[in-house]
């Protein structure tokens, strides 16, 4: 496979993926909550599932989907309900929980799948993400002639730069748990939960 990505555009994208990824953001707010609450594992599967979100945004801007897009705009308001009202879910949960409760849930497999899928929802409800990458990509590559060596390097890349990113927020996330009273957790609980609850809101009204 023929690679028309060059060493600089590489290390550009890569740079600007990885400071885009480490700014504070909703996502990051996901990925520390449920690493506190639940575990590392659970905010390195909550990162995970962004990244999957990502990625499939950008298969859908490197490819030229945007057609796609446009006959997918039902799905993706269906995708932003259910999103919504699964934030909502965790929201409340987190913030009507005890610490012990949540803490004694490390491990649980459904857990384990719950967070993931809530990476994997909160980026898809976010269309601006498809929107800002059809912006992004063309800065950095020439959309016309991309190869499938080129789209590899590219998810390789979000990977990386995205995911290395996210587990590292949900590692000192982990970490910083140790040092918290069940008295701080519990006002954590409540302040994350809350977030949360608001972001799940503002994405069914936008929806």
């Amino acid at each position: 496979m023929q690679l028309t990505m060059t060493l600089g555009n590489m290390f550009a994208l890569f740079a600007a993926m990885l400071v885009l990824a480490a700014m504070p953001s909703s996502s990051v707010l996901i990925v520390v909550s449920r690493s506190a609450n639940s575990g590392f594992i659970h905010g390195a599967l909550a990162a995970l599932g962004i990244v999957v979100g990502d990625i499939f945004f950008i298969l859908i801007a490197i490819l030229g989907l945007s057609l796609l897009a446009e006959s997918m705009a039902g799905m993706f308001v269906l995708v932003k309900y259910i999103g919504g009202a699964y934030l909502v879910w965790l929201g409340m949960r987190l913030v009507f929980a005890k610490p012990g409760m949540l803490q004694a849930e490390k491990g649980a497999s459904a857990a384990m799948s719950s967070s993931f899928f809530c990476g994997l929802l909160f980026t898809l409800a976010d269309q601006k993400a498809l929107l800002f990458y059809l912006g992004f990509f063309p800065a950095f590559i020439k959309l016309s002639s991309m190869t499938l060596a080129d789209i590899a390097v590219i998810i390789s890349i979000a990977l990386l730069a995205v995911g290395g990113v996210k587990v590292a927020y949900a590692f000192m996330a982990d970490r910083a748990v140790s040092l918290f009273t069940n008295r701080t957790m519990r006002w954590l609980n409540i302040a994350s939960g809350g977030l949360m609850l608001a972001i799940g809101l503002i994405v069914i009204t936008r929806a």
